[in-house]
């Protein structure tokens, strides 16, 4: 899915949602962890079926990925996937549908920008985003992988100005 495709996807449930603000970037997230616990639960599942070889093996390393993956997310208290919006106000983050592409649905954060403390560190295959609620302490962890279909640099470069 292109930028202009996502932003209007993320325009249309905000407008839905009672906003009105234009939305300046949009990517796709997940919780921080989430390809962490992937690279474990694979080594996991690798090792509980590397006897067995073959297709067997290989089957394991998948659903050993996958079980981490869906484990870190669900511990994270985050939808599995999150579409974060940038709009001169706010940072939002949605929950979203696999729908030919990711489909933002309800509103699970909202972080005024004024307010907004931007943390970005990089590692190897992605980005890890610490957005803080200076007033409050709350605050959103997660992390963008550095594939370019999910935009996530879009929103990053958005957010450091």
């Amino acid at each position: 899915m292109d930028e202009h495709e996502l932003v209007q996807r993320v325009t249309e449930a905000l407008q839905e949602q009672g906003g009105k603000d234009e939305v300046l970037a949009a990517g796709i997230f997940f919780p921080r962890g989430h390809t962490g616990a992937m690279f474990a639960g694979g080594l996991a599942g690798d090792s509980l079926t590397s006897s067995l070889g073959g297709l067997a093996d290989s089957v394991g390393t998948v659903g050993g990925a996958l079980a981490g993956a869906h484990v870190n997310d669900a511990a994270s208290g985050l939808p599995e996937r999150i579409v974060v919006a940038v709009t001169a106000s706010a940072v939002l983050g949605f929950d979203t549908v696999l729908d030919h592409g990711r489909r933002p649905t309800r509103l699970v954060f909202a972080l005024a920008r004024e307010r907004l403390k931007v943390k970005v560190h990089p590692r190897v295959n992605v980005r890890i985003l610490e957005l803080e609620d200076s007033e409050t302490g709350a605050s959103v962890q997660l992390e963008g992988s550095r594939m370019p279909p999910l935009h996530v640099r879009d929103v990053i470069r958005e957010l450091h100005g």
